[in-house]
């Protein structure tokens, strides 16, 4: 009798436990996080075209017999932007060309007149050379420069002549959204010296602060 008893109280306890058991709430696992998207570096690989525009200033001076010893020149220029880029690794080899129309100009007494140094417009063809970071690239960059160099003395006359050079600088470009880009850079022009009138020339050396935006194909 003891022994049955004891036996039905073990299940009974064992009948307790399971339905316990089978009541306590299960754990749900944890939702998967989706992985942040990371945006891949921009590709600097391609054509583009630009606008550009900035400032430049420099010197002049013209030889005997109106001799007038170094003076200022200033002005500023706008114009277009034509370029390739190759990228291998984080190096960016490119040729990039453009066109501005100038206003740089400067004017001293000579000889008891008045001597007047002009440029109307500047274009340069040179290399660039650049080391992509993501989306920044400093780069350097020379090559050939072309312009007119308008010399006037007065009383006397004017002549004009269109001259090659050459350039050399650096700047930095950086990708701003989509086929975008924008570049802030330096150039030092040297264009030697223009037509001679009544005699005497005038030389053309310039620096060239421009900002440009481009558009990437």
């Amino acid at each position: 009798m003891k022994k049955c008893l004891l036996a039905s109280v073990g299940v009974l306890v064992l009948g307790v436990t399971a339905a316990s058991a089978a009541d306590i709430p299960r754990r749900h696992p944890m939702p998967t996080k989706a992985p942040v998207y990371v945006a891949p570096p921009f590709s600097w690989t391609g054509a583009y075209i630009g606008i550009n525009g900035g400032a430049g200033w420099g010197q002049s001076s013209f030889s005997d017999p109106y001799a007038t010893g170094s003076f200022d020149t200033s002005g500023g220029l706008i114009g277009g932007t034509l370029g390739y880029n190759w990228q291998a690794g984080q190096a960016v080899f490119g040729v990039e060309g453009d066109i501005d129309w100038s206003n740089l100009r400067g004017s001293a007494p000579c000889a008891a007149t008045s001597c007047e140094t002009r440029n109307d417009w500047l274009g340069t063809v040179r290399g660039r050379l650049g080391y992509a970071l993501g989306n920044f690239m400093p780069y350097v960059t020379g090559g050939l420069a072309v312009g007119d160099i308008k010399n006037s003395i007065a009383s006397v006359g004017d002549a004009i002549e269109t001259k090659a050079g050459w350039t050399v600088g650096g700047g930095l470009e950086a990708h701003i959204s989509g086929p975008l880009s924008a570049k802030i850079e330096y150039l030092y022009v040297d264009l030697d010296r223009g037509a001679a009138i009544a005699g005497s020339d005038a030389s053309f050396h310039a620096n060239v602060v421009r900002a440009g935006l481009n558009y990437h194909f």
